[in-house]
């Protein structure tokens, strides 16, 4: 197939790899992005792989916890701008979206837009989501949200005023303030580094071994005259490396004094706060990931408005 310039854009956006370099392996992956990120990486040629979803769409994420630490909601409402993003009727408005998911009994986002919205019995969900676009001028969208109710327990972090958004379960025999922090800062561990799994248990073994692959190809490429033995002792080191970073236990500790990991430092923790505490579950909301926004010329619309 043709390989289009904006293909090879894409491809160099996600990648970091050269332009030349971006349209061989497209020809000859026969346009397959996928396949294509796979030749640059075993070609040792993809710089850093980038997350595909772009994170363009404005809004926030808010959550709400229970007092009790046992339950907890988080929901993530797009509007069009930043400015609006930052408005006291909005970030309240989202603030009670929070609420209301933290009660209800919905499992999924239609049955979530149609229940009855709780500050006014007379309206739905959806209905107030359209009472509010009316007010605030400005298109907005209910995109996602998420309920955790747990026997240990639960709590949140928002970065950068609602741009990201973390809930932590714990499991804990014991419920204090001191874990109640623990399981903050493993939300703001979680925001900050962005991990893909609790342990390496939950790793599918068809993305080891895929990662296997590409890793055994990229070393072949690099090193072409050592043995195979040898190849095979640098990917176990490559590979355990790679589950370090995608692994939230094994992580470095990002607030450490010293020279531990979260698992240590959740394990240390709970043992002062006189707890056994280990991490049972993560959820981590990015505002916008995965939407594209529409590019806008600010000054040409401007422009265009004086025009009429």
């Amino acid at each position: 197939m043709a390989i289009s310039a904006s293909m090879v854009k894409e491809l160099r956006e996600l990648t970091g790899a050269g332009m030349m370099d971006c349209k061989k392996v497209l020809t000859e992956a026969n346009g397959d992005m996928e396949k294509a990120i796979e030749l640059l990486r075993e070609k040792g040629l993809a710089a850093a792989v980038k997350k595909a979803g772009r994170i363009a769409a404005e809004g926030m994420v808010n959550t709400c916890v229970s007092a009790d630490s046992k339950k907890a909601s988080m929901v993530e409402v797009n509007s069009e701008t930043d400015f609006v993003a930052k408005n006291p009727t909005f970030r309240q408005y989202v603030a009670d979206v929070a609420a209301q998911a933290l009660t209800t009994n919905a499992a999924d986002l239609d049955t979530f837009l149609a229940e009855e919205w709780s500050l006014d019995n007379s309206k739905t969900v959806k209905e107030e989501l359209s009472t509010k676009i009316a007010f605030i001028g400005e298109n907005l969208n209910i995109r996602r949200f998420v309920q955790v109710e747990t026997d240990g327990l639960v709590e949140s972090y928002i970065h950068a005023g609602g741009k990201i958004g973390v809930l932590v379960e714990l499991a804990t025999d014991v419920v204090n303030d001191a874990v109640k922090e623990i399981a903050k800062n493993v939300a703001m561990q979680v925001a900050a580094v962005n991990p893909l799994y609790v342990t390496r248990d939950q790793v599918p073994g068809d993305y080891v071994a895929k990662e296997t692959e590409i890793l055994k190809a990229q070393a072949a490429n690099e090193e072409p005259n050592k043995p195979m033995e040898i190849i095979e002792k640098m990917i176990v080191g490559r590979v355990n490396k790679q589950l370090k970073e995608i692994c939230l236990v094994d992580q470095d500790y990002v607030k450490a004094e010293n020279k531990e990991n979260v698992a240590q430092y959740v394990a240390n923790a709970g043992k002062a706060a006189g707890a056994n505490v280990s991490i049972k579950s993560f959820i981590r909301f990015e505002t916008g990931e995965g939407i594209e926004k529409k590019s806008e010329d600010f000054a040409a619309e401007v422009a265009r408005q004086i025009g009429n």
